[in-house]
């Protein structure tokens, strides 16, 4: 984690994240009035898309301490960033009415760590609060075919690999996508094909859902 961690730290001012953000699916669920966390904000380029469309109750973290100054320069201080670490949020249960994850999952290679992501996503979710997965899929391309057998050695799983930059990253099945949704009422679901931060196509995915848990 402390190696990507300085990855993201190094790139800050060279990455332009490039997974859309479907407002007009995502305000079918969610309303102006509405608190809602970017997990994995980045520089905070979806949460000012929001603020355009006049959302005022805006939260972001992240790791990476440069991506979260860029952001905060970026939105004139009128978002809530906040930089954090691996484990609990600083947030109380049952905080927000939304949380999005845009390619944030892709990021995080093992199981357990994604699963610790989305228990403390389902802690801070009020009851019927709306999740929002942008991220990547498996490809079938020889480029990932063949990085995907090279680096299944080293990390344990298939679809995980290093980039040449440093960059460790995940492509997921559709039982993994399966278990993204435990827990959540599926509301709109669509696999996709995204251009990704270094400019190739990937399969990806779109997903919202709503928290079946209950006060």
């Amino acid at each position: 984690m402390l190696k990507q961690k300085e990855y993201w730290n190094k790139v800050v001012d060279e990455k332009q994240f490039t997974t859309p953000f479907q407002f007009e699916r995502f305000s079918k669920y969610v309303n102006k009035d509405a608190v809602i966390l970017d997990y994995g904000c980045g520089y905070g380029r979806t949460l000012i898309e929001l603020k355009k469309h006049l959302f005022t109750h805006l939260y972001g973290v992240d790791f990476s301490e440069e991506m979260i100054n860029r952001a905060q320069l970026n939105s004139k201080d009128d978002i809530n960033f906040v930089v954090i670490n691996s484990g609990k949020l600083p947030f109380e249960d049952n905080s927000f009415d939304a949380v999005l994850l845009f390619a944030v999952l892709t990021c995080v290679s093992k199981d357990m760590e994604q699963d610790a992501i989305l228990h403390e996503i389902k802690r801070i979710l009020k009851p019927n609060g709306i999740i929002y997965i942008n991220d990547f899929l498996l490809n079938d391309d020889a480029r990932n075919l063949s990085r995907y057998k090279e680096y299944k050695p080293k990390y344990q799983t298939y679809g995980v690999f290093e980039l040449p930059d440093g960059a460790v990253l995940r492509h997921h099945s559709d039982d993994r996508i399966k278990s993204w949704k435990n827990g959540f009422k599926d509301l709109a679901y669509e696999k996709v094909v995204y251009t990704t931060m270094n400019g190739h196509r990937s399969n990806g995915l779109i997903y919202i859902g709503r928290n079946k848990k209950l006060l």
